[in-house]
């Protein structure tokens, strides 16, 4: 995909015309549901669902744990649209194409977007299955992270937003974390194109730029403050790198960590749809 502002602006309007016409409630909340997340979908009362084969302009969702498939309904009674799975660069998507579903997402209404990953923890402070609430990135994505072509404000009737992760989201986050006796510490978020998973000398200089390193979000991150759309983001530690630990990781072990710290990202995620703060629209 490399439309105009003129064919993107179209496009959006022909996927949003599709959803739609399936589920006509506006969405309080967008998610996006990373690798092995997808669990969450479970929870989700669902009123109407679509393969993204089904989508216009949706491209296919092949990673591991990405079933592929926007969900409409609710949870804890909260409506919200949830993308189950989501597209990456090293699929060989372009950055439009990456990001489409959150133009799409902002289209319909949400008001705020919660966005989830898996990642490799580098601090040696995190352990597999912690949560790391995102406060910034470092994006190595390259031109995947930066050659997005921008629908303007006036179309969207929104304005960009001062920071990537919303200041208020993120404090709301750790007080519901630290009521709900979820360990949770804020940190940043490494980008990098994938799919390989990194070399040990790779991990050494990561470490100096952040405390987790991943394969998606930041393209979808960028695109959301753009359109002024307040975001959240977990990422949920699969496994740390240790400099003596000469044992690989595979896309199993990843997807499998990712699913049993799943139950505890849900309580957080619940808390955050069924505030009075974010129902009210205060962080707006």
């Amino acid at each position: 995909m490399n439309l105009s502002a003129d064919q993107l602006s179209a496009a959006i309007a022909e996927a949003v015309a599709v959803v739609r016409a399936g589920w006509a409630t506006r969405p309080h909340t967008a998610i996006i549901l990373g690798t092995g997340l997808g669990s969450l979908a479970q929870h989700i009362e669902i009123e109407a669902e679509w393969s993204y084969r089904d989508l216009p302009h949706f491209v296919r969702s092949t990673a591991d744990g990405h079933r592929g498939r926007l969900l409409a309904g609710r949870l804890a009674g909260v409506p919200l649209i949830a993308m189950d799975g989501r597209f990456h660069a090293y699929e060989g998507y372009s950055a439009q194409q990456i990001t489409f579903p959150v133009r799409v997402l902002a289209a319909l209404g949400a008001e705020f977007l919660i966005v989830s990953n898996a990642s490799g923890g580098m601090n040696p402070l995190l352990r597999s299955g912690d949560i790391l609430l995102i406060d910034d990135h470092v994006n190595l994505m390259g031109n995947v992270g930066r050659a997005l072509l921008p629908v303007s404000s006036a179309e969207t009737g929104k304005s960009a937003r001062p920071t990537f992760y919303d200041p208020q989201l993120l404090s709301l986050a750790e007080r519901f974390a630290a009521e709900e006796q979820i360990p949770i510490r804020r940190g940043t978020y490494v980008a990098m194109l994938g799919p390989n998973y990194e070399t040990r000398a790779e991990y050494r200089w990561l470490r100096t730029l952040g405390d987790v390193v991943g394969m998606s979000t930041v393209p979808e991150v960028l695109v959301a403050h753009e359109l002024g759309l307040p975001v959240v983001a977990f990422s949920m530690v699969t496994n740390v790198f240790r400099a003596d630990d000469v044992q690989q990781t595979t896309s199993e072990d990843v997807v499998n960590a990712a699913a049993n710290a799943e139950p505890q990202l849900r309580r957080l995620v619940t808390r955050l749809l069924t505030s009075d703060f974010t129902s009210r629209g205060q962080v707006f």
